[in-house]
């Protein structure tokens, strides 16, 4: 595969990376054991590193170029070898999940080698009846959510060898250059002028929604340590369909609700006193193109949401993100100030570099804790006929952020991947637990609405 430059987003992804705040997603993916018995770690570590090495994208290392200043380029490595990135853990007995749960925890928060292809994939063993896990960890400037489920599907039986999902071999898209023709030099300038006001436009509203008051002493204004906790929670995906039928909007908006009365019931248990403005949740959108190659580089915008924890009514907090919601998408993923990832693509290549640092400390005082849904294929999955069972998505922690939630739905379950801050927020594992509760409460009040026949927006 030939140089390929990294994409503008790509490239500020690449750059906002610190050793201690590393910009890596990820996922922990559950296995049984296969129906004719549990295979052999060995056996499951070759499978593993195949169908890695098969995957072109993973070959690929960023390196820097001369020109333009700052830029970078993927190139392939020539001395690239998949046993690098593949390894094997062997966990002790007992609590599996936990054990399990600890280590990824541990190897989230450990940077990526930056001279090698960003990624890396962790194999751990000893759970019951000859289950396992495997930790995915991918480099952000790789990949963002929909690409990184895009290319991890390549491990997989039921895609592994295809094309459609990262196994086939990727084209490089050079930079091309374009003068316009005389007829078209004023549709040209007025799409550039087009740009430059959403730029401007988009920047305006990022400085109007900064910040310094996070909320006080809650544990989503400390600051980050560099540590990692991970915690992980089921849903029922049918609760969460009962309650959208009752409610209307969509499944998300009803999620974006139990992250909501989630962090309100941790907060109170923690004793914390509620924020007077709602902590505000950054919600990241693909921008791709319904049949766009996963090939081409990071496509993201976001929107910005206030999570109504002060609400105590369940029902009022899911109307409220709802209309919230509606908002965002009726002025669109590219304006306001949670499309600050778009003005990325404005930029040129030196900016990201020497302005990295910079924007990374201004996260903290756009938004207050990242949510983002990442969907998986509907089909049921197997890696050497051992069947998926559980797949936790990861998400990464800005500079100067505590708790970062993560959700997707496969095999009628909602699967919840927290990574938080192991100082700010070491009980994360009670703030998993709180997400199904705060599910019931809200199955609660739709059935009563449903029984009563109650306005569902009432």
């Amino acid at each position: 595969m030939s140089s390929e430059p990294l994409a503008p987003l790509d490239l500020a992804f690449w750059h906002l990376e610190s050793a201690g705040h590393p910009m890596h997603l990820g996922a922990l993916a559950v296995f049984g054991s296969a129906p004719a018995g549990g295979a052999a770690p060995e056996e499951i570590m070759d499978l593993l590193a195949e169908r890695a090495a098969a995957v072109p994208r993973l070959r690929m290392c960023v390196r820097p170029v001369l020109l333009p200043l700052g830029g970078a380029a993927w190139s392939e490595d020539k001395h690239f070898d998949v046993r690098r990135h593949v390894r094997h853990t062997a966990l002790p007995g007992g609590d599996f999940t936990g054990a399990a749960n600890r280590l990824a925890g541990e190897l989230m928060q450990q940077p990526l080698e930056r001279g090698r292809p960003p990624w890396e994939m962790y194999l751990l063993t000893g759970g019951p009846d000859g289950s396992f896990a495997v930790l995915v960890k991918l480099h952000h400037a790789l990949a963002d959510g929909m690409r990184a489920v895009a290319i991890g599907a390549g491990i997989f039986d039921q895609i592994a060898g295809g094309r459609g999902a990262g196994g086939g071999r990727a084209r490089a898209v050079p930079p091309r250059s374009w003068t316009p023709g005389p007829g078209q030099f004023a549709g040209f300038a007025r799409e550039r002028i087009e740009e430059l006001g959403r730029a401007v436009g988009i920047g305006a509203s990022v400085v109007r929604a900064t910040r310094l008051d996070l909320g006080g002493g809650s544990a989503l204004a400390a600051s980050s340590s560099g540590t990692r906790r991970l915690a992980t929670a089921v849903l029922d995906q049918d609760d969460v369909l009962r309650v959208r039928r009752e409610a209307g909007g969509t499944s998300n908006d009803v999620l974006l609700a139990v992250v909501a009365g989630g962090l309100r019931s941790w907060m109170l248990e923690r004793g914390e006193r509620l924020p007077g403005a709602d902590p505000r949740a950054l919600v990241p959108v693909s921008r791709r193109r319904p049949g766009a190659p996963y090939g081409s580089a990071n496509k993201l915008s976001a929107y910005l949401l206030g999570l109504p924890v002060a609400e105590p009514d369940p029902w009022l907090r899911l109307c409220r993100v709802r209309a919230a919601m509606d908002r965002n998408k009726a002025a669109g993923p590219t304006r306001g100030a949670g499309a600050v990832a778009v003005l990325a693509d404005r930029l040129p290549p030196l900016a990201h570099r020497v302005g990295a640092q910079l924007a990374g400390s201004a996260a903290r005082m756009l938004f207050d804790v990242l949510v983002t849904s990442v969907p998986l294929p509907r089909s049921t999955l197997s890696l050497g006929g051992c069947p998926l069972r559980e797949l936790y998505p990861l998400a990464p922690l800005a500079q100067g952020q505590s708790l970062a939630v993560a959700l997707s739905a496969y095999g009628g379950r909602v699967h919840v991947g927290l990574v938080a801050d192991g100082k700010a927020v070491p009980d994360a594992g009670r703030l998993a637990q709180c997400f199904p509760d705060e599910l019931a409460e809200l199955l609660k009040a739709a059935e009563e609405r449903s029984r009563t026949g109650v306005d569902a927006l009432k």
